[in-house]
């Protein structure tokens, strides 16, 4: 094999990387930062990046460096440093070469200007003023999907930007599995008779004793602050401009305690993940991260398989009740039972561990409406109050409630959703082997010893970073294939004592 032609590949990667750490920056400046009317010249600084990087990543001498290393006996391997990293570009360059720069470009100014759009409109409950550049998000998003090809359905194209190599219809059938067990769980929950009290979770909790006790967990759970910084945004997100410099963001509500810190320990996940890659192979496949799926599977780890544990709150509880003093009327078991509330909800991202799924199923049925011509932007909102009344049993008193709730659509994220699920499940598998391999997770948490988790998960799932599919790696770490199982185990296992159920 040509080792001149691989080392070309590889810092030709890194220069592209770097002007995507850039793209990623001016990124988090939009949503943390920038002044409201910096909006459209940002739509103009990224669509010109955009537009830069698709150029780079489709140039055709990229192409011939891949092909004369696949060629070579070196490059068969997929599983290999050298083989990964010549498969996986490779199958971004096929990708990228499909698309034509104006839509790249198009893509990325209407995101920006969505997601500005969608900030107001969430704010004056006015879907009106999002749906025009919502029906110009969901008709560019066909015409990616219809450029880039697809095995059975238009979302099976935008969901492999996300979950590679996933089909929309493996992943019906894994939600379907999950749903069939969730719905008669939730129900046992309803018909317990059983409900914690709720009501100190929505007392007073100033926004900077949140931030400082949410900064105290999310460095003692890994997340290295001097790789990454915690700032304020309207809807939480984590992004990565380094290989050390990781941003977390989270919005405080100040009658509500929950909402903020666990959305720190969920983009904490993230950037523990992120953190976790390999800095040497940043911009590079072996320094990024496998799917979201994978990615979402820490979030939702750390943020409740850990998070909402019993051992975590025996070792946290006393410093948030210093912090809180009201708290210290409430036992750290009645915490622990509010925290673990099962309720249907209207908002996805304060939803509770068993209702939370139906959440995306509600969401991955309308984005797949949208694309398939089947439901028109103008009908949405009628369209999410029926699924909320359907799944949930609720029907949003407002637009800002319901469909305007989330940023993805504002972003151009369609075929996103899922992968929360995915996460879930991923998250599960994960955890029980960790417990398996590393004994008595619950008894290291009580002793606030979250590292022999977070080195596991490293070892396991990070540093291997592109080196296996999502797939793969399941069966590689787990021994078994992706299933609903360890995660229904986890739901039953906590909430059942909780609830009283059999």
């Amino acid at each position: 094999m040509n080792s001149t032609v691989f080392e070309k590949l590889c810092r030709d990667a890194r220069e592209t990387a770097l002007l995507g750490s850039v793209e990623s920056l001016l990124g988090w400046d939009e949503r943390t930062m920038m002044p409201s009317a910096a909006g459209e010249y940002r739509a103009e600084q990224m669509t010109l990046l955009a537009g830069m990087i698709h150029e780079r990543r489709t140039n055709p001498r990229v192409g011939q460096w891949l092909d004369e290393l696949l060629a070579a006996p070196e490059g068969q391997n997929r599983h290999t440093e050298l083989g990964a990293t010549i498969h996986q570009l490779k199958r971004q360059y096929d990708k990228k070469v499909k698309l034509p720069q104006r839509l790249v470009e198009e893509l990325t100014r209407t995101s920006v200007l969505g997601q500005q759009t969608w900030v107001e409109a969430r704010a004056a409950d006015d879907f009106a003023r999002f749906r025009p550049l919502l029906e110009q998000t969901i008709a560019l998003k066909r015409e990616q999907a219809d450029a880039l090809g697809y095995p059975e359905c238009r979302y099976d194209a935008l969901l492999d930007e996300y979950e590679p190599q996933a089909l929309t219809s493996q992943v019906a059938q894994v939600l379907a599995e999950l749903r069939a067990q969730l719905v008669p769980l939730v129900a046992a929950i309803r018909d317990s008779g059983r409900r914690p009290d709720t009501r100190f979770l929505k007392a007073h909790f100033p926004a900077a004793i949140q931030e400082e006790f949410g900064k105290l967990a999310a460095a003692e759970i890994g997340f290295e602050f001097q790789r990454g910084r915690l700032d304020i945004t309207a809807h939480p997100f984590c992004t990565s401009v380094g290989p050390h410099d990781c941003r977390i963001t989270t919005r405080y509500e100040e009658d509500y305690f929950p909402s903020a810190f666990f959305g720190v320990l969920h983009e904490a996940g993230h950037g523990i993940y992120d953190q976790g890659l390999l800095p040497e192979q940043y911009g590079l496949p072996l320094g990024e991260a496998v799917s979201l799926g994978i990615h979402e599977s820490q979030s939702r780890l750390w943020e409740n398989l850990v998070g909402r544990s019993r051992g975590f709150w025996e070792h946290f509880y006393p410093a948030l009740q210093q912090r809180f003093p009201d708290l210290k009327r409430v036992a750290e078991a009645d915490f622990y039972f509010a925290i673990n509330d099962v309720q249907p909800s209207l908002i996805r991202v304060e939803a509770d561990e068993a209702t939370y799924n139906l959440h995306i199923l509600i969401r991955f049925e309308l984005e797949q409406a949208l694309l398939n011509d089947e439901l028109r932007v103008a009908d949405l909102p009628g369209a999410w109050r029926e699924k909320y009344e359907h799944y949930l049993g609720l029907t949003p008193p407002n637009n800002a409630d319901g469909v305007l709730q989330d940023i993805h659509w504002s972003a151009g994220l369609i075929g996103y959703f899922p992968t929360y699920s995915l996460g879930n499940l991923y998250a599960a598998q994960f955890f029980e082997r960790a417990n398996q391999d590393l004994g008595g997770l619950q008894d290291l948490f009580r002793a606030g010893d979250f590292t022999p988790l977070r080195q596991w998960l490293r070892k396991e799932l990070h540093e291997p970073g592109q080196r296996y599919s999502a797939t793969e790696l399941v069966e590689r770490v787990t021994g078994k294939q992706l299933s609903h199982v360890p995660l229904m185990r986890h739901l039953r296992g906590k909430l059942g004592p909780l609830y009283g159920l059999a």
